[in-house]
């Protein structure tokens, strides 16, 4: 079985997370305990962080390839 790529796995328990939170505040939204300003602002900060987290963590992975590639060419090159 493949193993889920950190780059996926943390953003999405993340997005459950959100979700499940929206789920609970939606009735305060709904009774105005909440604005739409507020309810809908604090998901799309929250969705915003949680896409340039899995851009950063991809970046990181794909620095980590390289930087242990090019280790490994170039102990190979010394032998």
């Amino acid at each position: 079985m493949k193993r889920l790529n950190k780059s996926i796995a943390i953003p999405a328990a993340l997005l459950v997370y959100n979700g499940v939170m929206a789920y609970i505040a939606w009735p305060e939204y709904r009774a105005g305990r909440l604005s739409a300003l507020e309810y809908f602002g604090v998901i799309g900060i929250a969705l915003a962080v949680v896409v340039a987290l899995h851009f950063i963590i991809k970046k990181r992975d794909r620095l980590r390839r390289e930087r242990e590639q090019d280790i490994k060419n170039n102990f190979s090159q010394k032998k």
